[in-house]
């Protein structure tokens, strides 16, 4: 499997925040998305989940099933994290893997921040799809979630599967950089 881009164009509020980018991943890789806000690092994620229609370029999945679009066959974790604050950690994902077993029965509005996002990333996990695109998945997460985030993301790649992440910080797993929005 091979997600590439070839001259993708963003406009977002009539300013130009991507041109002409080309990236390439393939299953088994990472691709690590660098550069200073507003650059579009979340945008170009967001095209790709098929949440943002882009404005020029093409990007394409080569491998996958080919009845299935390329957001249908991924997974994107963004910023807020997907949750419904009223239900239960246990009613929100009956699968946790996560280290949040003590709390499967709180409602998730009583999550710390970084326990809402180990629920998110056990989204990841709970629903198997080979392409994850993440935002930011280690914001809010303390020493011990960075590192099972790593080791869940590197059992995915194991797998065959595909990460494209737009980040600030290091991932804990190895990464290829895409730079994006002039020097960082």
């Amino acid at each position: 499997m091979r997600l590439s881009g070839r001259g993708v164009r963003c406009v977002r509020g009539g300013r130009e925040v991507l041109s002409g980018l080309d990236f390439e991943v393939s299953a088994g890789e990472a691709l690590a998305v660098t550069g200073p806000n507003g650059s579009g690092k979340t945008s170009l994620l967001r095209i790709m989940a098929g949440l943002l229609a882009q404005a020029g370029g093409s990007i394409e999945l080569e491998g996958g099933e080919d009845e299935l679009t390329l957001p249908e066959q991924s997974h994107y974790l963004g910023h807020r994290d997907a949750i419904k604050p009223a239900l239960s950690v246990l009613e929100n994902l009956s699968f946790w893997r996560v280290g949040l077993d003590h709390a499967a029965l709180l409602p998730a509005a009583y999550l710390s921040a970084g326990q809402r996002r180990r629920l998110s990333i056990a989204r990841l996990i709970a629903v198997q799809r080979p392409i994850w695109l993440l935002d930011e998945p280690t914001s809010a997460l303390d020493a011990a979630g960075q590192a099972l985030f790593a080791d869940l993301t590197r059992d995915h790649l194991a797998r065959g599967g595909l990460v494209v992440a737009a980040t600030h910080a290091p991932l804990g797993i190895a990464a290829r950089e895409l730079k994006i929005g002039g020097a960082t």
